[in-house]
């Protein structure tokens, strides 16, 4: 499938080319080509390094965005074992940019829900680009419900540019969906991870995202709207470069900036070049994260997991004059 490439990662594109195409001569002719690759591949690693270090706000949505990074069918596949897909709200219909069900992390069995977003069109049609209706929301409810029956920890992954606003969710209550799963995941009594894995925006990020431990992937992003919405709103002017990128320092979401402002509770470092770069070592990462905060959490019990969670949301926007 063919994806657009970022302006800044084209230098990266190039030199990958050139490498892919030395090794395809190598195999056709049967020449030793060792010499040549090794540095190139080290510059490679270098530039990689270079670029990913020093990415502006709008530079992270742009990969926050890329359909490239992996998406929680990804995370499931190399994360987990076993998993089981449940569907539906019992109320509507299924929701296809929500997906969830049992799955075991480490052995464990723990209820995993998140955003799903497609890698092309015909799939982003299916899964509404991950952005979901209220039927979406309520079944992650019923799943979060379900695993507070069988004492089963709950994990989310975040990645949407927020709930549908269409029409029809608005006629199915897409707030009262919302507010109604920040109400119960506050007081859910069993342990809740979120972490966001792209771009988490707006409500439609926040209904799976209160927990007792909030991470974000270093190159993603987590807003109340997006950068374009920000920059629109704000200036009159949502499409030009600068103007993003106004709105996206101004708005402080890059995990570093989230972090600082202890609004998540850890970051979980990207390999060189960005998740895209390597799923499998991305994965590895967030399972290690995963599997060190359950340990953690499931030392608590209910009624003080409950409590700590309340205060650690109650804590923010506090200051001092």
């Amino acid at each position: 499938m063919a994806t657009a490439t970022l302006e800044f990662e084209k230098p990266i594109v190039e030199l990958e080319r050139q490498i892919d195409e030395l090794k395809k001569l190598a195999g056709e002719s049967s020449l030793n080509v060792t010499e040549e690759i090794v540095p190139l591949e080290k510059k490679l690693g270098e530039l990689r390094d270079e670029i990913y270090r020093s990415l502006t706000p709008l530079q992270r949505v742009q990969v926050a965005r890329s359909n490239k990074r992996p998406l929680t069918d990804d995370y499931l596949r190399l994360c987990f074992t076993d998993f089981i897909e449940l569907h539906g709200d019992r109320a509507f219909r299924e929701d296809a940019a929500i997906m969830g069900g049992w799955a075991r992390l480490d052995g464990e069995t723990v209820m995993v829900i998140g955003h799903q977003r497609g890698r092309d069109t015909k799939e982003n049609l299916k899964r509404n680009f991950g952005m979901a209706h209220p039927e979406g929301y309520r079944k992650a409810l019923r799943l979060m419900k379900l695993a507070e029956k069988f004492h089963t920890p709950v994990i989310t992954f975040i990645d949407t540019p927020g709930a549908w606003a269409g029409l029809g969710a608005e006629e199915r209550g897409q707030s009262e969906a919302i507010a109604r799963n920040l109400f119960e995941m506050s007081r859910l009594e069993t342990p809740i991870i979120a972490t966001v894995i792209g771009e988490g925006g707006s409500g439609g990020a926040l209904a799976l995202g209160v927990a007792d431990r909030v991470n974000m992937l270093e190159n993603s992003v987590y807003s109340v709207i997006t950068v374009e919405g920000c920059a629109a709103i704000l200036w009159k002017d949502g499409k030009s470069p600068e103007m993003r990128e106004k709105a996206a320092t101004a708005l402080r979401i890059t995990a570093p900036d989230l972090f600082e402002l202890k609004v998540i509770d850890e970051i979980i470092p990207e390999p060189p070049g960005g998740a895209h770069a390597d799923h499998a070592a991305t994965a590895t990462a967030v399972q290690d994260a995963l599997i060190r905060q359950l340990d953690d959490l499931r030392r608590l019990k209910p009624d003080k997991l409950v409590r700590r969670r309340r205060e650690k949301y109650l804590r923010m926007g506090q200051y001092l004059e």
